[in-house]
């Protein structure tokens, strides 16, 4: 008997690496050809733009990054979760609040555009967040599809949708940087791509509501939301805030180094990770149990760091190598700067591994706390090295802090589910 339970569980972990795999293999090579091709424009900022130039762009990109996350206000993860039964009317509710809070994202980044430009005389960079804001408008009408899609496991599908809509942005922010090298070539792509988005979504997986299925009760989503909205808008403070805190410290020749230095190393090891996390999460919702969701997250955890850490290592130890012959001599000098951001990589799988957890446990308000408490490690030690004038001090302060955060996280949360063994249970009768 417990022969054949030994056995049952490993042909779960081995079920489990199959669709994890899977699934991180068509989002993990979208996301790397996406970022090739990023790194190709990169190359292209880099020799065509001055750093202080790359700064006012990255302004706006920061802020606009801050306000998109309020989209991820928790909804669509209660699609994912839904039992089937309640699915229809959870799906109909859902697209009344996508419409109603994209609306308020639009007033949030107008306003923001504003005060931008009329209390701190940054106009070019106002009038690019004011643009951006018709992105929201776009968004509404393929969430629930895109939802629905990740429910489903149609992995594939929705990794060709987010490669063809970020490799067309890469491709026509150099094709326009070439023509006009201006801020504005990096801004208007991410607007004139987002159709594709939408497009391409809504064709991954139709959907009409079913009027018949009724509403679900919205309170209850709103409220699961706010917690993820709230661990959500506090990790997306802490990965763009970064941008702030040099701006304001070191300057805009100074940002621009770093938003080129950030695009260049943990941007692609970013993506990767949010990528597993994506694929992952629907696995631990589908875990029947806290004892078969432990079993489900040992697998997740110890494949994150199978593919994760020999990366890394390599990103951070070649960079010296790599950076001045793909982006040229005169940056060459951001080598170790990007040497040392890769490091983070490693605390973003942490995080997103415990940000799983947490949620799938519904356990959004201790999700919420630990985002918290990362970015006051994050920024912090970005803040600490930033006083001393060097912007590589800042850097090392930043993953310092971040690094310290996860792993305090990840021992609180994750430890003792990774620890402990799933229970047997015999019934009396076979032990007669």
């Amino acid at each position: 008997m417990i022969r054949f339970a030994h056995t049952a569980f490993a042909r779960s972990r081995d079920a489990l690496r199959g669709p994890l795999m899977r699934g991180f293999g068509a989002f993990g090579g979208a996301e790397l050809a996406n970022r090739i091709v990023r790194v190709i424009t990169t190359m292209v900022i880099a020799r065509q733009l001055a750093p202080s130039i790359v700064g006012e762009a990255a302004l706006a990109l920061t802020l606009f990054e801050l306000i998109r996350v309020l989209s991820g206000v928790g909804i669509g993860q209660r699609i994912i979760a839904a039992a089937d039964e309640q699915l229809a009317a959870v799906c109909n509710t859902a697209r009344r609040l996508f419409w109603v809070w994209s609306l308020v994202l639009v007033a949030t980044q107008l306003v923001a555009s504003a005060v931008l430009g009329l209390f701190f005389g940054a106009a070019n960079a106002a009038a690019m967040l004011g643009v951006l804001a018709i992105v929201y408008v776009i968004m509404p009408a393929g969430l629930v599809q895109c939802y629905l899609a990740m429910r489903e496991g149609r992995n594939a599908a929705l990794a060709r949708t987010a490669a063809s809509q970020a490799i067309a942005d890469h491709v026509l922010t150099a094709a326009l940087l070439l023509a006009w090298p201006s801020p504005w070539s990096v801004i208007l792509p991410k607007l004139l791509t987002a159709p594709i988005w939408l497009v391409m979504t809504r064709r991954c997986r139709p959907w009409q509501p079913d009027l018949s299925a009724g509403t679900a009760c919205w309170r209850g989503m709103v409220r699961y939301g706010s917690g993820v909205l709230a661990a959500e808008g506090l990790t997306a403070l802490r990965q763009q805030g970064d941008n702030l805190v040099i701006v304001a410290t070191l300057g805009s020749s100074a940002l621009g180094t770093y938003y080129f230095a950030y695009n260049a190393g943990l941007g692609i090891v970013t993506s990767l990770v949010g990528a597993f996390g994506t694929v992952s999460f629907p696995l631990l919702c589908k875990a029947q149990g806290t004892a078969e969701r432990r079993s489900v997250m040992r697998g997740i955890a110890i494949g994150g760091i199978a593919l994760f850490v020999p990366f890394v290592t390599a990103q951070a130890l070649l960079a010296p190598f790599y950076v001045p012959i793909l982006f040229g001599a005169h940056w060459a000098f951001a080598a170790p700067l990007i040497a040392i951001l890769c490091v983070a990589g490693l605390a973003q799988l942490a995080s997103v591994l415990t940000a799983n957890w947490l949620r799938a446990e519904g356990r959004v308000g201790t999700d919420a706390g630990r985002s918290l408490f990362s970015l006051a490690c994050a920024l912090g030690g970005l803040y600490a090295g930033a006083r001393t004038d060097s912007l590589t001090a800042a850097v090392s302060g930043l993953v310092a802090g971040t690094l310290f955060a996860a792993a305090a996280s990840a021992f609180v949360t994750l430890a003792p589910a990774l620890r402990k063994r799933n229970s047997l249970v015999i019934p009396k009768e076979l032990l007669v």
